[in-house]
């Protein structure tokens, strides 16, 4: 038997992954737990082969949950199951001992498969956190438009075509206080101080397509 003990602070979520678990015959659900601190002292009490860890949590995050079972008991297989998969939950999860990462779109069978992996040293890693992974591990450097979304890009992308605020306007079919948010947004996430600047970055770039 896989002994297993779920990490979620959402309970609806929580409860339906144990209630799917508990129909396999080779895993054992001892225990679970709301919270990263309560979760890491649950764990490290009962001591279960694999753990499925949410990362974002009140009273202690999965991240610190992580580090501090690895610290005591690093035999455990932690396996992290979120909705984030963005550079700042990634790395510090993985840097914590993390043993798979895996979304929460992930089907109950990927789940199970990977629970079921875990305990024979097979990790799992969800493709888009692996690309993440590898762009890090091969020193890619992030740019500063790739905090931007993809209508402050379009809009940008319009500034870089030398448009007004009102022709932006007309060709994204949206008002003109909202044009002047995203442009005060993108000079913003970009450091950028005015319009002109903001056409040389474009540019400067190969943005344009």
């Amino acid at each position: 038997m896989i002994r297993v003990l779920v990490v979620d602070d959402h309970e609806v979520v929580r409860k339906g992954i144990v209630a799917y678990l508990q129909t396999e015959d080779d895993i054992d659900i001892v225990g679970q737990a709301s919270s990263g601190n309560e979760g890491a002292d649950l764990i490290l009490q009962l001591k279960p082969d694999v753990v499925l860890m949410d990362l974002i949590m009140d009273n202690g995050t999965g991240i610190e949950a992580t580090k501090k079972v690895m610290e005591s008991f690093p035999a455990c297989k932690i396996i992290i199951l979120t909705s984030y998969y963005d550079d700042e939950q990634i790395f510090p999860a993985i840097e914590a001992g993390a043993f798979s990462y895996i979304l929460k779109t992930s089907s109950a069978i990927e789940i199970i498969q990977a629970i079921r992996k875990a305990v024979k040293g097979e990790n799992v890693i969800e493709p888009r956190v692996a690309g993440k992974m590898m762009s890090g591990f091969r020193g890619e450097q992030k740019k500063p438009h790739d905090d931007l979304t993809e209508r402050e890009m379009e809009v940008l992308l319009c500034i870089g075509n030398g448009m007004t605020n009102q022709e932006i306007s007309d060709k994204l079919y949206i008002g003109i206080k909202t044009v002047k948010t995203h442009v005060s947004n993108i000079l913003s996430k970009l450091e950028l101080h005015d319009r002109t600047q903001a056409a040389v970055y474009v540019h400067r770039n190969h943005l344009m397509k």
